[in-house]
Formats: C-alpha cells, structure tokens, sequence
C-alpha cells in the first residue's frame, strides 16, 4: 500500500513539474506565433453617416423631430413629403437633392439613397427608393432599438 501511495505521489508531482521542458519545446519546433506585444494594427475606423438635423436640412428636407417621432406616424409622413417635393424628378435630379440632403444613394437597378445611423442604442433608417420608369419615390423610415426602452 505504501509503494502504491509513493509511485501515486511521485507520478502527480511528474505530471505538476510539466514533463520534458525545454527539450520538448525543442522537440516541437519553434512557436508559430510570434511575441510582438502591442504591434497590432487598429481596426479600419467604420464609416457612418452624420444624424440629420432635427428641423430643415440644408438641403430643404423637413426631417421634424425624428428622434421622439413615433415611426408608424413619421414614416408615412415623411413619404407624403418626399413624394409631394419630388414628383416627376428625373433620377439624376432626385439623387442630386437627396445627396444635398445627407443620403447615400446607390443606382444599379433602382435608385436606393438611405441615411443609415446608430445614436442611444437604436438604429435610425430613411429610405428613399426610384424603381426604373416610376414617377413617384416610395419613402420611409425605420426606427429598432435594442432592450425594450428608448
């Protein structure tokens, strides 16, 4: 029993120290990762839109008071005014005034412009979309959040 408990005893105080060391480190080949502390480059800075004022843009777009705004109230009325001030506007035209307005746009198929932001943990979209031979814009504005309260 004394033997057992002895060759116990020596085999955990083996297994404690770690074996072979540096001979198995020299077994295994050299690290492949390299020890360069603090060389990491900076993550690439996330482009983001600027948040439209509250008010008149420059650009003569009434966003109102969109951050207290209830979105199923302020979307349709964003789009009344978006389709009343820019009917019968070609694309080129409608893209240059949304631009001027702080949109984004994108014109492959359709014309998408959008402004896109994050403030207070919820994520704020304005769409403004030209299908190809279409007259009239279709607008909207999306409001999610995340937990339950704004």
């Amino acid at each position: 029993m004394r033997v057992m408990v002895l060759a116990l005893v020596a085999l955990l105080g083996a297994c404690a120290i770690g074996g072979g060391g540096a001979a198995e480190e020299a077994a295994s080949g050299p690290s492949p990762f390299p020890v360069q502390r603090g060389t990491a480059e900076r993550p690439p800075a996330t482009p983001g839109q600027a948040a439209p004022p509250e008010g008149a843009a420059r650009g003569g777009i009434d966003f109102g008071q969109w951050r207290s705004a209830d979105p199923a109230v302020y979307g349709p009325a964003f789009q009344t005014q978006i389709r009343q001030r820019f009917a019968n506007q070609t694309n080129g035209e409608l893209r240059a005034s949304l631009e001027a307005n702080g949109f984004a746009c994108e014109d492959e198929r359709r014309l998408d412009c959008r402004i896109e932001i994050m403030e207070r943990q919820c994520a704020f979209d304005w769409y403004v979309v030209l299908e190809r031979g279409s007259r009239e814009p279709v607008a909207g504005f999306e409001q999610m959040c995340l937990g339950a309260n704004r």
